[in-house]
């Protein structure tokens, strides 16, 4: 099933049922005066979000939502009957803004967040409210208020604690299903990873957390290259990032150069993202000649703090999972951590 972040809607609210002209019709009673009912309210668009929805699929096909409309009033003062509000439920991190000029209506950070998104119309008024003293027989009554249409952009942004980011084959995948019991598919190609994967880390020493495997980022990344911007929104939620490196793909010339290719594209697309506190690992520590490149690339990096592990045997996980915990404890939105990659060599490109 293709995983979908993204998509127009438009909703309608219900209009308000219409007011009744009516007058009373009794035996012996000639003239019973106006007895016309309200209108019934309009049904709301309500937007609400729940873990029974983890993306953003019901959008796919179906992209018109309209509640019913409230119902006439009728004769002997009986007032219409209000529409039921029509209920479209979200996943949490999906961000509700006008299609049209991107205005931000509702954040919806964390299950059970609700916002009406459009309201009913309001039921018109009966000819018994017009009856005065002067006016006795009003022979009208208020149509029914109609419901609003609003044109809808949802934008579905993963929430996680921690975000892997890396080039392709890193080890994202891998090490995500080493620490949680996310099991995402894993081959040795680029991109395997075509959706993000979440994950719930149980250290037994701290709270656990949130983890997610960003799909291989490449240069130009922020342009859309690759798989680009599709998933680098995912990575905006996160409060911490794990930069996890191939050590054998570092480039004895150039030993930073993955590393900062893919921090020069976060920081092109958000600036915040640039600013987010990292994690610098170094991944596959099993392989041979591993330890050579990992001595290459901390000796250019001037960093003794980067973590080496192997995500396929479980080398140095636990020291992984501790820093996280760490870094998240410490975290209290101050842009800085003592591993922070802005530590290493910068890129003078």
């Amino acid at each position: 099933m293709k995983f979908v972040d993204e998509a127009i809607i438009t909703v309608v609210s219900g209009d308000g049922g219409s007011g009744c002209v009516s007058f009373r019709r009794e035996k012996f009673i000639p003239r019973g005066g106006p007895d016309g009912g309200d209108g019934g309210k309009g049904g709301d668009v309500v937007l609400t979000a729940t873990l029974r929805k983890r993306t953003l699929q019901d959008f796919r096909f179906k992209k018109l939502f309209k509640a019913k409309n409230g119902t006439s009033g009728r004769g002997k003062q009986k007032t219409g009957k209000n529409s039921d509000d029509l209920i479209i439920e979200i996943p949490p991190g999906t961000l509700a803004s006008y299609a049209e000029t991107d205005q931000i209506l509702k954040d919806f950070t964390k299950p059970g967040d609700t916002y009406i998104i459009a309201k009913g119309g309001r039921g018109g008024q009966g000819n018994l409210r017009f009856k005065t003293s002067t006016h006795r027989s009003p022979r009208f009554a208020q149509p029914g208020e109609p419901g609003q249409t609003l044109k809808l952009k949802l934008d579905l942004k993963l929430l996680a604690d921690v975000g892997i980011i890396g080039l392709p084959n890193a080890g994202k995948s891998t090490l995500i299903s080493s620490i949680s019991s996310a099991n995402p598919k894993i081959g040795n190609y680029p991109f395997t990873t075509l959706t993000p994967n979440l994950g719930v880390v149980q250290t037994g020493w701290g709270e656990p957390f949130v983890v997610a495997d960003i799909p291989g980022l490449i240069e130009g990344a922020h342009k859309g290259a690759g798989l680009g911007i599709k998933f680098l929104r995912h990575i905006e939620r996160t409060r911490i990032l794990v930069h996890l490196i191939d050590v054998l793909s570092i480039d004895p010339d150039d030993p930073l150069e993955g590393y900062n290719t893919i921090n020069r594209e976060l920081a092109m697309y958000s600036k915040d993202l640039s600013k987010k506190p990292q994690i610098v690992v170094l991944n596959k520590l099993d392989l041979p000649g591993a330890d050579e490149a990992a001595g290459i690339f901390k000796s250019a990096a001037n960093e003794k703090r980067i973590l080496q592990i192997s995500a396929i045997n479980g080398t140095g996980i636990d020291g992984l999972k501790t820093q996280i915990v760490k870094l998240l404890d410490d975290y209290s939105g101050v842009q800085c951590s003592a591993v922070h990659g802005s530590r290493l060599k910068k890129d003078e490109d």
